[in-house]
């Protein structure tokens, strides 16, 4: 599943490219045409992400709120656009404010994708924990839940409604990288051990919206082993069970936690 990082990429994408201007909204696939009938022809204010919600806000009020899921793509075209390829659930055209430069993106499979009013976007927000990605983002929320918490830390960084955005590749190498065992109870974390988290997460995302790819290993560890598999990122513990770590040489341990697969090195992240 897409983390946080991917959907403020595309946020900014969108915003840069369709933003001030009217554009023209489908449902090739037909799944979302009563909600593209109703944005179609507007004006896109704005498009942003909270975690791993994509919102594009419309001058009419109406928000089209999208989650990719495991399966959700957007793909990004210039010029004009041809016939739709495959399930495409919904797809803009429009050539921003500027418009001398005609875009489009069509989206095919996400978890969701429909047209949200503003006392619903408003509650689907609240839902969310603070986003390391938004500038307002309240870190003490998040403490004040995770410092009360009996569930394992490695639990909690993946709860939306605890910190939105985070995803299974941060959780463990944010965890590695501080020297914490996702088994942890959340009470039994320091305030200073969730700053320093936080301020990682801050930094490590903000690095993948730059450069469109997930950078965890440190430099002066970033040798020896691959990545997990070829064109991903190189990661610390992140599907490397069985192998060796990259810093002690023990044997990074997997388990499933909630569902989501986990991965440490009892060495490094002793308790």
């Amino acid at each position: 599943m897409p983390e946080g990082h991917t959907l403020h990429r595309l946020a900014k994408l969108h915003h840069q490219r369709f933003a001030g201007g009217m554009v023209r909204v489908s449902s090739p696939q037909g799944r979302f045409a009563e909600g593209a009938a109703l944005v179609d022809g507007r004006v896109l204010v704005r498009a942003e992400a909270w975690g791993k919600h994509l919102l594009h806000h419309y001058d009419s009020g109406l928000t089209v709120h999208v989650h990719l899921g495991l399966y959700g793509t957007f793909t990004e075209t210039s010029g004009p656009l041809g016939d739709p390829v495959g399930q495409v659930r919904m797809r803009i055209a429009g050539a921003g404010r500027g418009g001398e430069q005609l875009y489009g993106t069509d989206l095919r499979g996400p978890t969701a994708c429909e047209v949200l009013h503003e006392p619903e976007v408003a509650a689907l927000t609240a839902r969310l924990g603070p986003d390391p990605l938004r500038r307002n983002a309240d870190p003490t929320a998040a403490w004040d839940r995770i410092r009360r918490s009996s569930r394992s830390v490695g639990a909690l960084l993946m709860d939306q409604k605890v910190l939105a955005g985070v995803g299974n590749v941060y959780r463990a190498e944010v965890l590695f990288r501080h020297g914490i065992s996702p088994q942890r109870p959340g009470r039994e974390l320091s305030v200073a051990e969730w700053d320093e988290l936080w301020a990682d997460l801050v930094e490590l995302m903000r690095v993948g919206v730059r450069q469109g790819k997930i950078v965890v290993v440190r430099r002066e560890h970033d040798h020896g082993a691959p990545s997990y598999v070829e064109g991903k990122p190189r990661t610390y513990v992140y599907r490397r069970a069985g192998d060796p770590c990259r810093l002690c040489g023990s044997t990074v341990l997997h388990s499933v936690l909630d569902g989501r697969n986990l991965f440490w090195c009892p060495t490094c992240q002793p308790g």
